[in-house]
């Protein structure tokens, strides 16, 4: 590749190797915005590979130790490293504790590492990751089964700016975890222990002790958590708390929500699925609290939530664009009376009513007409929701609208 002189006299021309440095083929290449442009900028020649190498941020791989130190070598910049494994294509050992070895070793600089599914790492590999990768930001090890306190405490111990940790489906995990990560992870926001059922109110007591910056907490399906736990990281977490995921934790009622509603005024989503002792006067004074913030609340299975409570949530939360009402019996078209009285729009995008029994077409109809924004109707299970009877009622859907009437629609992962 050569660039004229432009001297008049016989065109040799100048290499453009010679002629830019390092760090003005690195001010190009930053200047390409796609990974396909970024991909062409190595093909030109070894030198220029080499520096694509060096600069890239984040790899997805599947290795074992050789072929990891040599993208060690090659990436000596990477700071996202993905070697997940999917549920359906998943193979074992996958990933083991010599791969986190040479990982610990060799990519020094990683902020994020993602291991979910990854069957055959244990204790001994996560002791790996505590010792080698101080600047860690963020762990995914969720299902990866054989994990104990042990292992993950040495990460927390080793990487103190760890911000983001997942650890759904590590039935091993207990109180002891949420100890060393309170101690020292003090920068900690985003945190998941769904099916972590060792966890207690005690531990969540002690985590929020130090870990006060938490924005995002996933205790689904942690059943030894109740009203005392969540209370304390209401409480803690006032400012900064924004998702709270408890789904099917049988033991929390309207302490708990009564706690958010009194501190947490930034709360953006919340999932209480399942919680059967939760009623319209918790439900009515959250509505009241978080009407400016509240995006996203699923409460399905709710047996004691009525049409009161649902009407105070609709009418006083619109920016609410996500809600799942599934199963509360009690429910019927009142709920959505005096919706288009004047007020600002419902930004509802997705609304799930399936198995209440005492919605018919007419609640559906209220809706409509104050809500256009709506992606996503679940009537499943609803005997007078019919695509038939909205037919002959003249409903009209927005165009965007998918209304699953039988089960035959796969569903926005928004409330999960």
């Amino acid at each position: 590749m050569a660039v004229p002189t432009g001297d008049g006299e016989k065109d040799m021309g100048v290499c453009i190797n010679g002629a830019l440095t390092d760090d003005e083929l690195r001010a190009i290449l930053g200047k390409l915005e796609t990974d396909k442009d970024k991909e062409v900028f190595g093909l030109v020649c070894k030198r220029w590979l080499n520096l694509q190498s060096s600069e890239r941020k984040k790899l997805c791989a599947r290795a074992g130790p050789h072929m990891l130190r040599k993208m060690a070598a090659r990436f000596t910049r990477l700071l996202q490293l993905d070697l997940s494994q999917s549920v359906s294509r998943s193979f074992y050992p996958g990933v083991t504790n010599s791969d986190l070895s040479v990982i610990a070793n060799g990519f020094t600089c990683l902020r994020l590492l993602n291991l979910q599914n990854c069957k055959g790492v244990t204790d001994a590999g996560m002791v790996e990751i505590g010792c080698g990768l101080s600047l860690l930001q963020s762990l995914d090890v969720s299902y990866c089964r054989k994990l104990t306190d042990k292992g993950l405490s040495a990460v927390a111990l080793g990487c103190h700016d760890l911000r983001s940790l997942h650890l759904a489906g590590c039935r091993f995990i207990t109180d002891g975890l949420l100890k060393a990560l309170s101690e020292n992870c003090l920068n900690l926001e985003d945190l998941g222990l769904q099916g972590c059922t060792n966890i207690t109110d005690s531990g969540l007591t002690v985590l929020v002790r130090g870990c006060q910056l938490i924005k995002h907490l996933d205790i689904n399906k942690c059943s030894n958590v109740g009203d005392g736990g969540i209370s304390t990281v209401s409480q803690a977490c006032a400012a900064t708390l924004k998702t709270l995921k408890l789904l099917d934790c049988y033991k929390v009622g309207d302490e708990s929500i009564l706690s958010l509603a009194r501190f947490c005024r930034n709360l953006e989503t919340l999932i209480i699925g399942g919680c059967r002792s939760i009623s319209d006067e918790s439900i009515k004074s959250l509505a009241s609290a978080c009407n400016h913030s509240l995006k996203n609340l699923r409460m399905d299975w709710c047996l004691n939530i009525s049409d009161s409570s649902l009407n105070c949530i609709l009418s006083k939360c619109r920016n609410l664009e996500a809600l799942d009402i599934g199963c509360c019996e009690e429910v019927t078209d009142d709920a959505f009376q005096g919706l288009d009285d004047g007020g600002p729009e419902l930004k509802l995008k997705l609304l799930k009513v399936s198995n209440c029994p005492r919605i018919t077409v007419t609640g559906i109809g209220l809706v409509l007409k104050s809500c256009n924004s709506l992606e996503y109707l679940d009537v499943r299970s609803c005997p007078h929701v019919t695509k038939v009877g909205c037919e002959e009622a003249g409903l009209q859907f927005p165009g965007c609208c998918k209304v699953n009437f039988v089960g035959s629609l796969s569903e926005p992962d928004l409330l999960s």
